[in-house]
This record gives C-alpha cells, sequence and structure tokens, in this order.
C-alpha cells in the first residue's frame, strides 16, 4: 500500500455566495464522506485550510499576503488516504462533495525516501 495526498482546490464557500444553510449541508456531506473513509480503513489524516495565504517568492524573499478572493482557485484542504494505487484513490475520490461546484481533486502520491 501507498500513501497519497488528495488536495482540493477550486472556490472558498463563501466566495460562491453560499448561504449559511448550503454551507452546513456541504459539511455534513464532507462528514459522511470522511466517516466512511474512516469505516474503510483508508484515512490518514486530513486538514481544512483558512483563506488566508502568504506567499513567500524567489531569492528576495518578496512576500504577499492574500485571501481566496485574490486568486483564482485555492487549495481548501487534504486528506491523507492509503491506497494500492493512483486508480483506488481516484474511486475514494468520487465521493468528493465539491464537484458540482466545479472544483477539483488533485492526487499526489506522497514520495518515500531512503535514508
Amino acid at each position: 500500500m501507498k500513501n497519497f495526498m488528495m488536495i482540493f482546490i477550486g472556490k472558498e464557500y463563501t466566495d460562491l455566495g453560499l448561504s449559511q444553510e448550503e454551507m452546513q449541508q456541504r459539511m455534513e456531506k464532507w462528514f459522511a464522506w470522511g466517516n466512511k473513509m474512516e469505516q474503510a480503513g483508508v484515512l490518514r489524516g486530513g486538514e481544512a485550510l483558512t483563506p488566508q495565504i502568504r506567499r513567500v517568492i524567489g531569492q528576495d524573499r518578496t512576500v504577499t499576503d492574500l485571501t481566496s478572493a485574490d486568486v483564482k482557485e485555492i487549495v481548501g484542504g487534504f486528506y491523507l488516504v492509503e491506497a494500492k494505487d493512483f486508480d483506488a484513490v481516484q474511486e475514494i475520490a468520487q465521493d468528493f462533495p465539491d464537484y458540482d461546484l466545479g472544483n477539483t481533486v488533485e492526487i499526489r502520491e506522497i514520495m518515500v525516501f531512503d535514508r
């Protein structure tokens, strides 16, 4: 088995103008999806991220503070999962609650280094 990160990319709920009730309904879908992965024994961790962004760029280390409204898409969070391969993670990602909002799941395998 390998470890993968599912990175959630798209617009923030507040930027999409969702009501509190709509956001609550979406959070219930997220909790159900997380519980499903926990029960299947594949979820290894994950977190939601705030919409505040600080970028430090280049040799001069130029600092820019942004919010989700300043960028086209934002990384809103991630899950770490254990699976056989990319296809297995893609199957897990079928229940991602925000596809209907045009949001994306990016799947990346976690690199293992020999010491």
